[in-house]
């Protein structure tokens, strides 16, 4: 499933890593270091073959269908330009946000990244977001009884405040990475 989400299918894969923790604690009948190696290599073989797909399709698609999806020319252009400038960056801690790690390898590959580079920050980000997730649900569901009521709110509140500020950095920035995308690349994007 993991694998399947990483090469750009819109799948759980997090949820499952998740449930697969929390089971392994709970249960106790599967090793905990299984669940984050076979997360983590599927997340970068998913990745490499999403990346291929993004290689040898990914600018006929999006050119065809991305308007139908909200991906005007003008965002593909911004896109290939976070690919370009930050590629790398993108898709270690893309692996960490839901809808950019289902699509990032894709993206990468239409990009043109680099593989060589896109493959040692796919895999840095695969690993890490395997052993954070899997041991992170496994060390909540150890300590879960621990969680009091107002340290969760407090916890909820900080990460919409979170939110807010990436929003608002995105609306304040925006324009300026679009200018910046349009001289670089003019108004051609993914090529």
């Amino acid at each position: 499933m993991i694998a399947l989400e990483s090469a750009g299918l819109p799948l759980p894969g997090e949820t499952v890593l998740i449930g697969a923790a929390i089971y392994a604690r709970m249960n106790e009948v599967i090793d905990l270091k299984f669940i984050v190696f076979a997360a983590a290599s599927g997340a970068v073989i998913g990745d490499n073959l999403g990346y291929f797909i993004g290689y040898k399709f990914g600018y006929l698609a999006l050119r065809r269908y991305g308007p139908r999806l909200g991906l005007t020319i003008q965002k593909q252009r911004l896109i290939q330009y976070l690919f370009y400038r930050w590629g790398g960056l993108v898709v270690l801690f893309g692996r960490f946000i839901t809808l950019l790690r289902v699509f990032a390898a894709v993206m990468a590959g239409a990009s043109h990244v680099p593989f060589l580079r896109f493959f040692i920050y796919n895999s840095l980000g695969g690993i890490l977001w395997a052993t954070c997730f899997g041991y992170g649900a496994y060390t909540l569901t150890e300590n879960f009884e621990k969680v009091q009521t107002p340290t969760a709110k407090i916890i909820f509140v900080l990460l919409l405040i979170g939110l807010f500020f990436i929003w608002r950095f995105y609306k304040k920035n925006a324009q300026i990475l679009n200018e910046e995308a349009d001289a670089l690349f003019g108004e051609e994007s993914l090529t």
